[in-house]
């Protein structure tokens, strides 16, 4: 019984969003549940599919929270 577990940040995938949508969830977890089918023939009935979306301020790269580094790519600055 596999688990697949996805992390994103919660930001959005288009203008105006903070979040990921409810289709696109729906979307990943279809892909990730079909990916374990024809991959490993794990049937579609056996796999798990956990999406964790994480604040960007908890979520760290190079030295920063994404929400401090997402500041300095809109100035001009990544």
């Amino acid at each position: 019984m596999p688990v697949v577990t996805i992390q994103i940040t919660r930001e959005g995938s288009g203008p105006g969003r903070d979040a990921t949508t409810k289709e696109e969830k729906a979307a990943l977890i279809k892909g990730a549940s079909q990916l374990m089918l024809d991959v490993l023939n794990k049937p579609l009935n056996s796999t798990f599919v956990v999406i964790e979306e994480v604040d960007t301020d908890n979520w760290g790269w190079e030295g920063m929270s994404i929400t401090e580094y997402r500041k300095l790519q809109r100035a001009g600055k990544k």
